[in-house]
């Protein structure tokens, strides 16, 4: 067993502005030359998170009606009192997603359903500049 690191640099625009991975991750598997193993994706953000979905403008748009109606932006949070930073919500949105995620690498290929991508979701207030970690166990 062996382990590589990659990393995805994003540029995003806050405000839970969704970006699909699927076809970097799988890229990043095919340069690993792993046929089998796990990889996990990590954000080092505590506004950020990252999950599956059909990555379609539909779901896109019923994620963040979700996520707007569980965790409202307008609402006072003890975080903005504490920082004025008045993203309180982002925080709380970002521990309901958690930042990594895990996929078995089966015969050189993420085992995603057909439907089903992997969705990096930015719940800060303002652009951001994010790099992802990206580390495979595995074996050739």
């Amino acid at each position: 067993m062996s382990v590589k690191t990659f990393s995805i640099s994003l540029s995003t625009r806050g405000n839970t502005d969704v970006h699909d991975l699927t076809s970097e991750l799988a890229r990043l598997v095919r340069e690993s030359g792993f046929k089998s193993g796990l990889l996990t994706v990590f954000c080092p953000s505590s506004t950020s998170g990252v999950t599956t979905v059909e990555y379609e403008p539909g779901a896109i748009s019923d994620l963040k009606r979700m996520f707007e109606e569980l965790i409202p932006s307008n609402r006072p949070y003890a975080h903005n009192a504490t920082w004025e930073d008045h993203n309180g919500h982002s925080h709380m949105r970002a521990s309901l997603l958690g930042p990594s995620l895990t996929i078995p690498i089966v015969n050189g290929r993420l085992t995603l359903g057909t439907w089903q991508q992997v969705i990096y979701v930015d719940f800060d207030i303002r652009p951001r500049r994010r790099e992802l970690v990206v580390q495979m166990v595995g074996e050739e």
